[in-house]
């Protein structure tokens, strides 16, 4: 069971040697940016992710530092190419001090 925001990665199983793939990676967060006002005119506080990291074995592939001008559920795409198999770890950080991970393996054939 999933416990907080729900992440939902998309990625290949297997892929051939030296190829490159498309990894999807989504969170439901409401993001909220910090200047909205509530009924009694007193600010929201800001809670957002405000990083994405995403490694191979323990080698960074992407690291994103986000705004508060992000849209909620955040959304990232992006490629890459690994020389055997292995497992991806994919960490969102929020501003609570939630830290929410994911892992995903593939193989290299």
């Amino acid at each position: 069971m999933t416990v907080g925001p729900k992440r939902r990665i998309k990625l290949p199983e297997t892929v051939a040697a030296g190829d490159v793939f498309t990894i999807k990676a989504k969170i439901t967060h409401h993001m909220e940016n910090g200047f909205r006002l509530d009924q009694n005119g007193g600010r929201v506080p800001r809670d957002i992710i405000h990083r994405f990291h995403c490694s191979f074995e323990g080698e960074t592939v992407i690291d994103v530092a986000l705004e508060p001008g992000v849209a909620s559920h955040p959304f990232f795409a992006f490629e890459a190419r690994v020389p055997r198999g292995g497992e991806f770890t994919f960490t969102w950080y929020d501003d609570d001090g939630m830290v929410h991970t994911e892992t995903r393996s593939i193989d290299v054939i």
